[in-house]
């Protein structure tokens, strides 16, 4: 990272950076920044390799064939279809990144993988030109014409996002010729595939995102995966969390989903609910708890579980969906941690807890980073100006609900042991929602 950032035991940094600890109460501007933004990792028959791309909800349901070689309605996309339900921008990962492009004498595909092979080209003779050769290419993708142009030869033919063409190939009549010989990366187990999440995960680092997702049932990828959410929340200050399968990490930053699809198959494994889950961690607002939260998603999920069996997993921070009257709902909107310290107390254990103080790190962070850094002197002036701002902020997490109780002599501004660093102290109650209702009452 180009600065510092992360917890801190005393006050010894040397990057220049905003340093930001929380912990649990001992007992005896004011823009929030958005969220809805997630990462994956994904296996993919087409699309971009090597490198992370975003994708917007709105270009998912308008450009699905193009950036994933299926339309946003086919069954592979489910999975995507569930994380889009609750997020707004996606960086994505293609985890098979070799293979073979498919071709044939006209065009090479975009990108590498067998989905190429639902392409084909069609050379028509263009009937409004009678006496020159003027032809009508079109390109066509699993039967859906998705370009059209009239030219004399290939080497006219303009650029779009399915194929390159060969621009020294002569035309020829065709009423269809396919592009052939795509293939997927089959080289996609062991070490190799260890090798691409963590390029992934390097990539990632780059990037601001509210959730990352693990959505495989390997105990050793979603191991790498948590010990990355919790190195880049303690150390480096990046404030996320990831979204894996059946791993009890005993942490803040970690939701360890154990809920699995009923009918698992070659597309989707039984951790594919992961895709759901990692849409609401990432989209759920700063004032707002998944408690209660209904499945609107494209698969089937065992619910079959006994009351004992619920218990159990809210008290070994499982994250799971259950049944409610026929209807699949979120049981604790709760992570992974389990141990309570007095740094970290029972609040911690709820995401929406996490939701807050992820927010006010966040924005509190990019405000001094852009505003204050290098740019406002420490004197009480300055110290004074962050302090409003940070005030500000917390005002509206208040009006918003996220926060209550506030008072702006919580958060008071100081100058550190050296004339370059600024001490800030705040205390803040985040919000939850109403989860248990305990009621008497009195029969005469």
């Amino acid at each position: 990272m180009a600065l510092g950032g992360g917890t801190f035991l005393s006050i010894n940094k040397v990057l220049p950076g905003s340093y930001i600890n929380f912990i649990s109460a001992k007992k005896a501007s004011g823009i929030l920044s958005d969220r809805g933004i997630a990462a994956m990792a994904l296996f993919l028959d087409w699309g971009v390799s090597d490198e992370i791309f975003e994708v917007s909800a709105e270009d998912f349901e308008k450009k699905s064939l193009q950036i994933f070689g299926y339309n946003y309605t086919h069954p592979k996309m489910r999975g995507l279809r569930d994380l889009f339900k609750n997020v707004k921008t996606l960086y994505a990962f293609r985890l098979n990144s070799g293979g073979e492009y498919a071709e044939n004498a006209y065009a090479v595909a975009k990108y590498k993988g067998n989905r190429g092979n639902a392409l084909k080209v069609v050379i028509k003779k263009n009937a409004a030109y009678t006496d020159t050769n003027m032809y009508d290419v079109e390109l066509l993708f699993d039967g859906i014409k998705i370009y059209s142009e009239t030219a004399s030869s290939i080497a006219e033919l303009s650029e779009n996002n399915y194929v390159s063409w060969k621009r020294e190939a002569v035309a020829v009549l065709t009423a269809g010729e396919p592009l052939t010989g795509g293939k997927n990366d089959e080289n996609i187990g062991g070490d190799y595939l260890s090798a691409q999440h963590a390029k992934f995960l390097e990539k990632a680092e780059s990037y601001s995102f509210n959730a990352i997702g693990c959505p495989y049932d390997d105990i050793g990828i979603n191991g790498i995966y948590a010990d990355f959410a919790k190195r880049l929340r303690d150390d480096v200050g990046v404030k996320f969390q990831a979204v894996c399968f059946n791993i009890p990490a005993d942490h803040e930053g970690v939701v360890n989903v154990v809920s699995e699809i009923s009918s698992p198959d070659e597309s989707f494994g039984r951790s594919a609910l992961i895709y759901w889950i990692t849409g609401i961690i990432a989209g759920c607002a700063v004032n707002r708890s998944n408690l209660n939260r209904k499945y609107d998603g494209d698969f089937v999920i065992n619910i079959d579980y006994s009351q004992s069996k619920l218990v159990e997993a809210i008290k070994n921070g499982q994250f799971m969906l259950h049944n409610v009257n026929g209807e699949r709902k979120v049981l604790a909107d709760i992570n992974s941690l389990v141990t309570v310290t007095a740094e970290k107390g029972d609040n911690f254990k709820e995401n929406q807890t996490v939701r807050v103080i992820d927010q006010i790190a966040n924005d509190v962070a990019l405000m001094f980073n852009e505003r204050y850094l290098g740019i406002v002197p420490n004197n009480d002036s300055g110290r004074a100006s962050l302090w409003s701002d940070i005030v500000t902020h917390h005002q509206t997490l208040s009006k918003l609900g996220a926060i209550s109780d506030f008072l702006p002599e919580d958060i008071k501004v100081e100058q550190g042991e050296t004339k370059r660093s600024v001490i800030v102290s705040d205390v803040i109650m985040p919000m939850n929602a109403m989860a248990q209702l305990y009621m008497t009452c009195i029969v005469e």
